[in-house]
C-alpha cells in the first residue's frame, strides 16, 4: 500500500492543474484579498483570519480532487485491477485518503508562508505549527467528500460537482468572507457547515485560543457522514464496474 500511495502522490503533484490552481490559486487570491484597497486598520487580525481561511480554502480542493483521480481510474479500469492484486478494498481506500492527506499539504504551507513572508503575519513557532496541523487533519472529511463522489459518479460528473462543492462550501462557509457580512439567514446556515467548522478550528488556534466544542463537533459530524457516502460509494462501484 505504501508503494501505492507513493505513486497516487506523485502523479497529483506533477499535474500542472493542481499545482496552478490548488495551490497557487488560494495564494494568489489571499494576497489580492488582503491587500487590495487595504487601509491598514485592523489589517493583522483580518490577514491572520485570511490567512486561515484560504489555507483552508486550498486544503478544501486539494482534497476534493483526490476523487477527480478515483474517477479518471475507475474509466480506464484502473479500479478494475486493483481489486485483482494483493491490496483488500480497505486498504484502497485507505491509500487513496492518505494520498489526499499529502496533497493538501502544499496548498496549506504556501498561504502560510504568504502570510508570513509577504503580509507580515506573526505567529509563534508552535503557533504556526498547531495551526498547519489542524488544518491538515480537518481536511479528511473533505478527501472522503472527494472519494465518494469519485467512487459514485463518471470523470466528467465528478469534476463538475467537486468544483460546485468547492466553491459552495468555501462561500457558503466563510472561507473567502467573514460571517459578519453575511445576512442573518445564511450566517445561521453557515454554522453548520463543514467548512465553516474546519476553518473556525484554524482561527481560533491562530488566536491563540482553544477551538469551540461546536466548530469541532460540525466537523466532526460531517467527517461521519462523508466517511459513510465513502464507502457506499465504494461498494456500489464494486458491484458495477
Amino acid at each position: 500500500m505504501t508503494a501505492y500511495v507513493r505513486l497516487e502522490v506523485r502523479r497529483a503533484l506533477r499535474d500542472p492543474g493542481f499545482v496552478i490552481f490548488g495551490v497557487g490559486m488560494p495564494v494568489l487570491m489571499y494576497l489580492l484579498f488582503t491587500n487590495l484597497g487595504a487601509d491598514g486598520s485592523d489589517g493583522g487580525a483580518w490577514k491572520t483570519a485570511s490567512m486561515v481561511g484560504m489555507a483552508a480554502y486550498g486544503a478544501l480542493g486539494a482534497a476534493l480532487s483526490t476523487g477527480n483521480g478515483v474517477a479518471e481510474d475507475k474509466s480506464l479500469g484502473w479500479l478494475r485491477q486493483l481489486r485483482i492484486t494483493p491490496m483488500s478494498p480497505r486498504q484502497v481506500v485507505v491509500g487513496r485518503a492518505l494520498t489526499g492527506s499529502v496533497v493538501v499539504l502544499p496548498a496549506i504551507t504556501a498561504v502560510l508562508a504568504a502570510g508570513a513572508l509577504v503580509n507580515g503575519v506573526r505567529l509563534a513557532p508552535w503557533h504556526w505549527a498547531v495551526v498547519a496541523l489542524a488544518l491538515w487533519l480537518g481536511s479528511l472529511p473533505f478527501t472522503l467528500l472527494g472519494l465518494g463522489n469519485g467512487y459514485r459518479l463518471t470523470a466528467q460528473t465528478t469534476g463538475v460537482v467537486n468544483v460546485a462543492c468547492n466553491l459552495g462550501l468555501a462561500v457558503v462557509g466563510g472561507l473567502w468572507f467573514p460571517l459578519e457580512l453575511f445576512p442573518g439567514w445564511l450566517r445561521a446556515v453557515a454554522e453548520y457547515t463543514p467548512t465553516y467548522g474546519f476553518a473556525e478550528v484554524g482561527r481560533a488556534l491562530a488566536d491563540s485560543g482553544a477551538p469551540g466544542g461546536a466548530a469541532v463537533a460540525v466537523l466532526a459530524g460531517w467527517g461521519l457522514v462523508f466517511g459513510g457516502y465513502a464507502v457506499v460509494s465504494y461498494r456500489r462501484s464494486a458491484r458495477t464496474a
